[in-house]
């Protein structure tokens, strides 16, 4: 059975040296610039972005282009956020996301209350 990492990276001589500084689970993480947080992810060696809300069973990045939701992190404190089709950014705060989350919408230019139970 295969057990290293399918994604390796492209180098190209039109590469950019600018590198984006960002954390996974509060561990800093130094990753090219203008990739995909998924991308960058696996490129730094990580292969557990979530945890399955029924069995718990890990899951990382499967088809890269948004269609089959594995690769789901919490950015920012946001969570549900597709990372394949997530750019990274310069202090961007990437954890893994365990279980299900529920996402709040919320409307622009209407404040934020949080109902306490």
């Amino acid at each position: 059975m295969r057990t290293e990492p399918l994604f390796q990276p492209i180098k190209s001589e039109t590469d950019s040296a600018r590198t984006v500084r960002l954390s996974f689970n509060d561990q800093p993480l130094s990753v090219p610039a203008g990739m995909s947080v998924a991308a960058a992810l696996l490129m730094s060696g990580i292969s557990r972005f979530r945890a399955t809300p029924v069995s718990e069973s890990p899951r990382a990045p499967y088809c890269m282009m948004g269609v089959c939701f594995e690769c789901l992190v919490e950015i920012d404190g946001v969570p549900n956020r597709q990372s394949c089709l997530i750019e990274v950014s310069e202090g961007m705060r990437i954890h893994s996301q365990e279980g299900a989350r529920d996402l709040i919408f919320q409307p622009v230019g209407v404040p934020f209350v949080e109902v306490q139970s």
